[in-house]
């Protein structure tokens, strides 16, 4: 081995300690022009597609909650209906929080608003809506979630707006707030009814 081979090997050693070094850096700077990139899309990133929009929605039949003096959720139920059909729980806190809005809605006579119960107990359930009020013209209860599934639910609250022909035209991932009311749902609800 020459000198010059020998002065070399040190020499590369360095430099790969460098570039392990500043390995972490170079992946943390990726990932954050990554997120800021997402960030100013201006895209709304708890938007999740659905697979199921622009197909019929699945069948209704479940049974009624018992004790809130609603019918069962059926799919005759909502037939030939523009309706908002709710999956909330007693238990979630944003479904709480998006009730007064539910409420609202439900006095609107363009639209039937309906609710799917997930993996709750009955008494909490009727306990939920005695307390806030009961914006659902029927519920229908789930509680192992098979229903939820079918619908694609990725967590409560959602909502689904569906035509008068079975057809889902609107999904909203967690609660609504007035903006998202005014911005996404009612927009949806007037050109349906408007035929555009």
């Amino acid at each position: 081995m020459t000198p010059s081979d020998e002065q070399a090997q040190p020499n590369s050693k360095g430099r790969m300690r460098y570039v392990i070094a500043a390995l972490p850096l170079v992946i943390f700077a990726a990932l954050a022009i990554a997120f800021a990139t997402q960030l100013e899309s201006g895209r709304d990133v708890s938007e999740i597609p659905s697979a199921l929009l622009g197909t019929k929605a699945p069948p209704l039949e479940l049974a009624a909650l018992d004790g809130s003096n609603r019918p069962a959720l059926t799919t005759a139920a909502i037939s030939g209906k523009l309706t908002l059909v709710n999956v909330f729980a007693s238990w979630c806190v944003p479904c709480r929080q998006e009730h007064p809005l539910l409420l609202a809605l439900s006095k609107d006579p363009r639209i039937t608003v309906v609710g799917i119960n997930y993996k709750d107990r009955n008494d909490n359930a009727l306990r939920f809506l005695g307390e806030l009020g009961n914006p659902f013209q029927a519920i229908g209860v789930d509680p192992n979630g098979k229903a939820a599934i079918d619908w694609g639910v990725y967590g409560i609250p959602e909502s689904y707006l569906i035509a008068s022909d079975g057809t889902i035209l609107f999904k909203k991932v967690g609660p609504f707030d007035p903006e998202s009311i005014e911005t996404q749902l009612l927009p949806v609800i007037e050109k349906t009814l408007s035929g555009s």
